[in-house]
C-alpha cells in the first residue's frame, strides 16, 4: 500500500492547510454568560494554530455603559497615549477613561499598553453627520496618522481582547473568564501565512460594533481593498479579514441590507447557478453581482460575523474551510469542529454541516424575522 503522507507531504513540513480555529456561542434569549465555555472549546483546537495570535469578542458586555462608545486601544509608547488621549478628549465626551485589567501570564511576553474609553462625540463636532460615521473617521484617523497607537474595538455594549499567545493564554491574560460576562462570544486562534504575528494583527478584526473571525485566505484582497477606500475605510493591516470587517459595515450599516443578502454577495452562487434560476431570483442575483461584484471574497474562508444581537455562519460557496453549526434550547454554537461544541454541550438538539455559501444567523429573540428582511430587500432591489 503507498504512503499516502509521504506523497502528500514528501518534506515533512507538516503545514497545516485548514488551520485556523473558530468558534461562535451566543444564547438568543439574551442571558448573560461567561466566558469559561468558549475557552474551554477554544483549548481544545490548540493545535489549529500556532500561538502567534488568539482573541475573543464579548456582546453584552457592559451593561453600565450601553450607549457609550467602548474605545479598546493599545499603545507601544507613551507619547503615542499623550496624543492619542489628547485627541480622544477633543474629539468627545469621555465618561471613564481605565487599563484594561491584565494579569501576568507566563506565556504572554512583552504586551503593549492597553486602555479603554467609553465616550460619546461631542453634538457640535457631528456637523450633521450620524455618529457612527463620525466614530469611524476617528478611529480610521487614530490607526493611520498617530504613531504606535492601535484602535482594536470601538463598539457599544461590547468589546475585543486580542493579543500574541494561544487562546487560553489571551484568555488568561485579559481575565476573560472570571471578569466578563455576555450573550454572545466569538474566539480565534490564528495561524498566520501571509502577515506576521502582532497584537493589531491577531483576530476578532473589528469596526464599530462588528467583529469577524476568520479561516482561509481571501485573493480578492486587493479589488476589496479598493471597493472599500472609495468609501473612506483604510486598510491599515494588510490582511484580507480587515477587508471583510469594513465590508460587512458597509453593507449593513451603510447601506442596510441584512446579513442574509450580505451573504449572498460575499460568497454568491456561481454564474452557471445563476442561470438556472426563475426570472425574479435572477435579475435579484444578476443585480447584486453587477453593484457589488468587487466586494466578492474569492478564496477558501469560513466566517464568523458578529453584531449587536446577530451572529453569522458563512463558508465559500465551494466549503473549502470547516464549519459546523449546532443548537441546544437557545444557544447556537458555530464551530471548526464538531468535537468542541459536544465538549461544552455534550447533548445537542440539532448539528449539522451547512452548505457552502449558506449564511447560518443567530439572532436575539425580538429580532426582524430571517424572511421577512431577506423579502423586504429583493422587493427593493428589483424596484
Amino acid at each position: 500500500m503507498k504512503d499516502l503522507n509521504r506523497i502528500n507531504n514528501p518534506h515533512g513540513d507538516d503545514k497545516v492547510n485548514d488551520a485556523c480555529s473558530i468558534f461562535g456561542m451566543m444564547d438568543t434569549s439574551g442571558r448573560r454568560f461567561g466566558g469559561g465555555d468558549i475557552i474551554k472549546a477554544m483549548t481544545l483546537m490548540h493545535d489549529r494554530g500556532n500561538g502567534l495570535g488568539a482573541g475573543f469578542a464579548v456582546y453584552g458586555l457592559y451593561p453600565n455603559f450601553p450607549q457609550h462608545y467602548a474605545f479598546h486601544i493599545m499603545y507601544l509608547s507613551r507619547e503615542a497615549q499623550q496624543e492619542v488621549e489628547s485627541f480622544l478628549q477633543d474629539q468627545f465626551c469621555i465618561d471613564l477613561a481605565e487599563e484594561v485589567p491584565t494579569q501576568p501570564t507566563p506565556a504572554i511576553v512583552d504586551p503593549p499598553l492597553i486602555r479603554r474609553y467609553f465616550a460619546l462625540a461631542h453634538p457640535h463636532r457631528l456637523e450633521g453627520r450620524r455618529e457612527d460615521d463620525y466614530v469611524v473617521s476617528q478611529v480610521m484617523r487614530i490607526n493611520t496618522q498617530m504613531d504606535g497607537a492601535f484602535v482594536f474595538s470601538s463598539g457599544k455594549d461590547m468589546g475585543v481582547f486580542k493579543g500574541v499567545g494561544y487562546p487560553e493564554d489571551v484568555a488568561q491574560f485579559y481575565r476573560l473568564e472570571t471578569d466578563y460576562q455576555g450573550y454572545l462570544w466569538t474566539g480565534h486562534s490564528r495561524f498566520p501565512t501571509n502577515t506576521p504575528g502582532w497584537w493589531g494583527g491577531a483576530h476578532p478584526f473589528s469596526i464599530l460594533d462588528w467583529t469577524v473571525i476568520h479561516n482561509g485566505e481571501i485573493s480578492s484582497y486587493g479589488i476589496n481593498r479598493r471597493y472599500l477606500e472609495m468609501y473612506g475605510y483604510h486598510c491599515t493591516m494588510h490582511t484580507d479579514t480587515e477587508v471583510i470587517a469594513y465590508a460587512v459595515d458597509l453593507l449593513i450599516r451603510q447601506h442596510e441590507l441584512p446579513l442574509e443578502v450580505v451573504a449572498d454577495i460575499l460568497a454568491p452562487p456561481l454564474w452557471s447557478e445563476i442561470d438556472r434560476q426563475g426570472p425574479e431570483k435572477k435579475e435579484f442575483y444578476t443585480t447584486l453581482r453587477q453593484v457589488y461584484g468587487s466586494l466578492l471574497l474569492n478564496g477558501p474562508f469560513t466566517i464568523v460575523v458578529a453584531h449587536r444581537g446577530e451572529m453569522i455562519g458563512l463558508t465559500d460557496r465551494i466549503r473549502l474551510r470547516p464549519l459546523t453549526a449546532a443548537t441546544r434550547g437557545d444557544m447556537l454554537y458555530l464551530s471548526s469542529e464538531e468535537s468542541a461544541i459536544r465538549l461544552v454541550s455534550p447533548k445537542l438538539d440539532r448539528a449539522w454541516i451547512p452548505m457552502g455559501g449558506e449564511p447560518i444567523v443567530g439572532r436575539l429573540k425580538a429580532s426582524l424575522p430571517t424572511k421577512a428582511a431577506k423579502a423586504a430587500v429583493k422587493e427593493s432591489i428589483s424596484h
